[in-house]
């Protein structure tokens, strides 16, 4: 038995500055064939659980491609097809296709990445039975749904079930080669654009819908997914919605999709994040550092870069020191220029330099300047740190070359690249102890609670205005359908 295994994982934000070429996936590029297998194999990736399954069965193995890159702008179009043709290639002449996808990948010319691809490997390789993992976040379409036989997505956000996604939709689709189940799907989507804030899966009306699909496969359902949509796409439809996996009874599946579908719909005020002004969330967070010797996380939510933030803006950090907030450790910031400076002065130096605001967010009508801070050079290093966390455990990370610039006020940890404050490490490999300032700015939303939380005295959510801020009256939207709620009065009749 011959089995395709590859991993294309995007989440993209069309109103992101950020271009996302062939270099932003994996370390400068994508891995390629064995190179692939070892990015994956022993991680805990939905990839790498493919990997298991089929390597248990004896399978032989073709593993073209392994791409991951951070959400931001539309992907390259060269990039795309570079990667997709590889998966197309080594298509023909296999029994089983397993893929590790996102689900809201846009590319400069496929507004639909994940169902143009599943498209294509179908028509190269009819009848082979295809697997897919997505991430909750994806945007289904039809065309995902018609062009494979099984399709699992994560159940947790923070995301720390990708190693069991891609077991769930491995093993049911090894199932349905082995003769053990017939995988019949059926889907929901509704007219309901998602906020982030409100898909985390310990909470609300997120966690309820995930509640009720565990429900429905401890009740004998396959599989059945929530995928709460990516917001920050302008397609057609960047949505919320259900796939149910049955075992043969198509009638089951739909049954069990629109169950589901309409328990959302009832709750679907409880998706829908209204943030606070920032002069409120920063007087909440001086309280709650009132007397504490743990330090109260800031949470700059609106240039998250785990959604194509630039992780530039400086709005929540001028705002902190204009309200007289001090011993605040903060980062990364990404302003390569700024690092080349602070690097070429070396540790120790006293310097004045312009951070951040330097990529133009001038088509969401955000128009922001570099700030002068004047500072003490304390560290650089080459930026990598190895993650300890329960997300992407043991992945090497790479910031690029780092620096930490001292004012008094604030220890500013400035990097090269867009960096998802993952771990300790992001801190600690820089020199710098999260658990001894009074107050930790990083630029997420929930991919930094599993780490930083529990070394906290309290968690504020501070919207600013970037590119991923939770306000979408400031997204330019085109593409997409009409009503679509909360933006629009909407109406939802289950099908």
């Amino acid at each position: 038995m011959k089995v395709l295994i590859a991993r294309l994982n995007h989440e993209t934000n069309t109103f992101s500055p950020v271009p996302t070429p062939l270099s932003s996936f994996g370390d400068g590029g994508p891995q390629y064939d064995e190179a692939a297998y070892r990015a994956n194999k022993g991680q805990r990736t939905a990839m790498s659980a493919f990997i298991e399954l089929a390597e248990a069965r004896g399978a032989t193995l073709a593993t073209p491609v392994s791409g991951w890159a951070y959400p931001s702008g539309p992907v390259a179009a060269a990039a795309y097809d570079e990667m997709c043709d590889r998966i197309v290639a080594a298509a023909p002449g296999c029994d089983a296709i397993l893929l590790d996808l996102h689900g809201a990948m846009v590319a400069e010319h496929r507004d639909d990445g994940e169902g143009s691809l599943l498209a294509r490997v179908r028509a190269a390789a009819p009848g082979v039975p295809i697997g897919v993992a997505l991430d909750l976040h994806g945007n289904v379409t039809q065309a995902m749904i018609d062009n494979a036989d099984v399709i699992v997505a994560f159940k947790t956000y923070p995301h720390v079930d990708m190693y069991e996604t891609g077991e769930h939709a491995g093993r049911l689709l090894f199932g349905m080669l082995e003769g053990g189940c017939r995988p019949v799907m059926a889907w929901r989507r509704l007219p309901l654009i998602t906020h982030t804030l409100r898909s985390a899966t310990d909470q609300g009306a997120m966690q309820a819908a995930v509640e009720a699909a565990r429900r429905l496969e401890q009740q004998g359902l396959l599989a059945v997914s929530v995928l709460a949509g990516f917001g920050l796409a302008d397609i057609a439809h960047p949505c919320i919605s259900v796939i149910a996996v049955a075992d043969g009874d198509a009638a089951a599946a739909d049954r069990a999709a629109a169950d589901v579908a309409a328990q959302i719909w009832r709750d679907r005020d409880g998706f829908v994040y209204r943030s606070e002004p920032l002069a409120d969330s920063l007087a909440r967070a001086r309280e709650l550092a009132a007397g504490q010797d743990r330090p109260v996380l800031l949470l700059d939510h609106g240039d998250n870069c785990n959604s194509g933030g630039t992780c530039d803006t400086t709005a929540v950090l001028e705002a902190a020191l204009a309200a007289g907030m001090d011993d605040i450790l903060a980062g990364p910031l990404c302003d390569p220029e700024a690092v080349a400076r602070l690097i070429a002065a070396g540790v120790g130096a006293r310097v004045t330099v312009e951070v951040g605001n330097k990529r133009s967010l001038a088509h969401l009508g955000i128009h922001a300047r570099p700030v002068a801070l004047t500072g003490v050079v304390r560290a650089i290093t080459d930026g990598q740190y190895r993650i300890s966390g329960p997300t992407y455990t043991g992945m090497l990370c790479q910031m690029g070359r780092s620096v930490v610039l001292d004012t008094g006020a604030v220890r500013l940890v400035l990097n090269e690249h867009p960096h998802e404050p993952w771990d300790l490490g992001v801190f600690e490999s820089v020199g710098q102890d999260p658990r001894r300032a009074r107050y930790l700015l990083l630029k997420s939303r929930m991919y930094c609670r599993p780490v930083f939380v529990p070394i906290s005295a309290g968690l504020v959510e501070c919207d600013s205005p970037g590119p991923t801020t939770s306000d979408y009256d400031v997204y330019p939207y085109r593409k997409r359908a009409r009503p679509l709620y909360p933006l629009e009065a909407a109406e939802y009749d289950g099908r």
